[in-house]
């Protein structure tokens, strides 16, 4: 049987012990024309995409890759935009329930491991398919306060300190790690998690803008990305302090010149 014949079936291994049909959601993926970035410090985690309007006559207030999924969690999602509408409400759908059966709000880690649960059942049934959209979550844990979590269509996930998804994936993999190395004095590649408790919530900020418009060779206005953070930091505003929000435009143009000054 070629290739062809094997990717026709979703629970059919090839003779290599491939799941064709899974890659091409990943392909899905990174062929979708986004970037998204997510750093997270000592009490800060922020999210960054495109946002790209295809059409001049639409509602740019209605184009978003960024969701709220409790108070305290939200998440960027890179890939099929009806896939992820569709991961989202179920993601809300299990906060919730978390809410009604324990009488406190779902952490992000446990979350996240629920979500990665459901996408690996989609991997195994012939009646499903993958979703072909990559999530990374983040929010407030109220014992090892903010955390980031990148799922995938197989159902893996885990937590990182600074990740990518998407279109330019790699490259702003590639320019974290070095940014990281040179945390903390250089220390950065020794101790990762050290390094991410000395960031304060302006380098968050700073340092996620920076791997965006590094990989993608442009000066961003306020208008063509999205912010997305949760923050305990001082300088966070009291009303808003530790629960998820997406700046707005004259917020992010705040940050943008203070990055394209400092250049």
């Amino acid at each position: 049987m070629s290739r062809t014949s094997y990717d026709r079936y979703l629970t059919v291994f090839s003779p290599e012990g491939r799941l064709y049909q899974v890659e091409y959601a990943f392909k899905a993926i990174s062929g979708s024309g986004h970037t998204a970035v997510s750093v997270r410090g000592y009490d800060t985690s922020v999210v960054i995409t495109q946002k790209k309007i295809p059409d001049k006559l639409l509602d740019a207030s209605t184009v978003t890759h960024l969701y709220s999924i409790t108070r305290t969690i939200g998440c960027v999602m890179t890939g099929l935009v009806a896939d992820a509408r569709a991961q989202v409400v179920r993601a809300q759908q299990e906060a919730v329930q978390w809410r009604y059966k324990y009488g406190y709000e779902i952490t992000p880690d446990a979350l996240a491991r629920r979500l990665a649960n459901i996408n690996q059942v989609y991997t195994q049934r012939a009646g499903m398919r993958p979703l072909g959209i990559s999530m990374i979550l983040i929010g407030i844990d109220p014992e090892y306060g903010p955390q980031c979590f990148k799922l995938d269509p197989a159902g893996y996930f885990v937590g990182f300190h600074a990740t990518a998804a998407g279109q330019k994936q790699q490259e702003a993999m590639n320019h974290l790690e070095k940014k990281w190395k040179k945390l903390d004095k250089g220390k950065g590649a020794d101790d990762a998690a050290a390094a991410a408790k000395k960031l304060s919530r302006a380098e968050v900020i700073e340092i996620a803008i920076e791997a965006m418009s590094t990989v993608h060779a442009t000066d961003y206005k306020a208008g063509e990305i999205e912010i997305g953070i949760v923050s305990t930091a001082e300088d966070e505003d009291p009303k808003t302090r530790g629960e998820w929000r997406v700046m707005d435009e004259a917020e992010v143009e705040r940050y943008l010149l203070a990055y394209a000054e400092k250049d």
